[in-house]
């Protein structure tokens, strides 16, 4: 697995009142709500990269107004509806 690094300045950690892991955990779920938002990576990884469980991480991304329902078109969703 790969580590990126994202330096943050420790003035921002201050006025926020956010210690380093709290920086951490929150670069990792915004990285994989923004990762999953642009149709590049499924929901499974997504999950891995933000560090908690596929239904967490759907819930995440609810609040952010991202659905975990990705259909190009209409037609698509008529035909997973008839095959429900």
């Amino acid at each position: 697995m790969c580590t990126v690094a994202v330096p943050i300045p420790n003035e921002v950690l201050y006025d926020k009142g956010i210690s380093v892991q709290e920086a951490q955990s929150l670069a990792r779920r915004m990285t994989a709500l923004g990762l999953y938002a642009g149709n590049n990576v499924s929901l499974g990884y997504c999950s891995q990269i933000a560090g908690m469980p596929e239904a967490e991480f759907m819930r995440f991304m609810g609040t952010f107004g991202v659905s975990v329902f990705r259909f190009d078109d209409l037609s698509e969703i008529e035909e997973d509806y008839l095959n429900a």
